[in-house]
């Protein structure tokens, strides 16, 4: 009896002690999440990526995060951690925003922005600027230091000069690797449209270029302490873009929504398909209207920009801290930071 005892006992040691640790493990994965970025959706493939490529855009990806993190661990708003996240990556030439932005057909950078606040519903963008360094900034102070939602070209540049936002000469967003890029699309596209016998603006359409000319967008939602909620979008557009194209992300609802109500949402792909589709708001009213999860959500809109034609993907974060980042391409850059400081970076599928 001394026996059987003896092992009941330990038994119960034994389980007790695992019963704690799956405890503190269930909460561990449970922490919520309070920094989501992406830094484009595309034909990413391991295979193709050298060991130090990789480790740029961990190390990118890393600090953005971890500047997002800084912000809101201080105690500051979401939308400060949006834009300390974003402005890294305008910052690095990795990403098709700010210094990495892509060439448009006629050999210029024209950079679209916007940002949006959860507890207010209040937003700022701006399109087609080509002298402002950080365009996340301009479209904040669109935002809060003006009536509007979206300035456009000179006038935003004039606007966001007098706001005190940071202004560089157009050759500023210039890299090699970008100008390669469009000279590689412009030869592809002649000869498309030598083979099919397209005129310009059907060869565009059609897509006879390379694939990598719509993605590399960037954005960020965050959640503060105060539990609200932003999010923020930031691009260089298309590659061998022409006549004066805007795509989704300066345009609220369609590549930048937030709402605390429901979840922010940043996305990056084909800008037509996410327009036609409304694709940030529409994530947010299958949470609201048809009680969705987050995930849930976003992927059934990625599912349906896919059954559009469209390619690309979507972070989302809802007012619990709880994440998705969906994608119907071979890679995203995107990365979390969760509310103890724990940074996850992940690039491929």
């Amino acid at each position: 009896m001394k026996g059987i005892l003896k092992y009941v006992i330990i038994g119960f040691i034994i389980q007790s002690f695992y019963g704690c640790n799956s405890k503190t493990n269930e909460s561990e994965n449970d922490n919520k999440i309070v920094l989501v970025i992406h830094g484009g959706a595309g034909t990413i493939e391991k295979k193709h990526m050298t060991p130090e490529k990789e480790r740029l855009y961990h190390e990118a990806l890393t600090m953005a995060l971890q500047k997002g993190y800084d912000e809101i661990k201080s105690g500051k708003e979401a939308l400060d951690a949006v834009q300390a996240a974003v402005n890294v990556l305008e910052d690095s030439p990795l990403f098709n925003a700010g210094k990495g932005a892509v060439f448009t057909n006629e050999g210029k950078n024209e950079l679209d922005a916007s940002i949006m606040d959860g507890a207010t519903l209040k937003a700022g963008a701006v399109a087609g600027v080509s002298t402002l360094k950080n365009p996340i900034n301009a479209a904040r102070a669109v935002m809060e230091k003006s009536e509007h939602v979206m300035m456009v070209g000179k006038g935003a540049e004039l606007f966001a000069l007098s706001q005190g936002c940071d202004t560089v000469s157009p050759s500023y967003f210039y890299t090699k690797e970008r100008w390669e890029q469009l000279e590689r699309t412009k030869k592809e596209e002649e000869e498309g449209r030598a083979a099919y016998n397209f005129n310009p603006r059907e060869s565009m359409i059609a897509g006879v270029t390379s694939e990598d000319k719509k993605f590399g967008t960037v954005g960020a939602v965050a959640l503060d302490q105060k539990g609200n909620l932003a999010a923020g979008t930031s691009t260089g557009g298309m590659t061998n873009k022409r006549y004066g194209r805007v795509g989704d992300s300066p345009i609220i609802g369609a590549g930048t929504y937030c709402n605390n109500a429901t979840a922010g949402i940043s996305c990056t792909g084909w800008g037509e398909f996410y327009i036609r589709e409304v694709a940030a708001h529409r994530v947010s009213n299958l949470i609201e209207l048809k009680g969705l999860s987050v995930v849930d959500a976003t992927k059934q809109v990625i599912g349906e920009i896919g059954k559009l034609g469209g390619d690309g993907g979507i972070i989302s974060l809802d007012k619990n801290g709880k994440v998705a980042m969906e994608f119907n391409t071979s890679g995203m850059y995107r990365g979390t930071v969760d509310e103890k400081g724990n940074i996850s970076i992940y690039i491929y599928k």
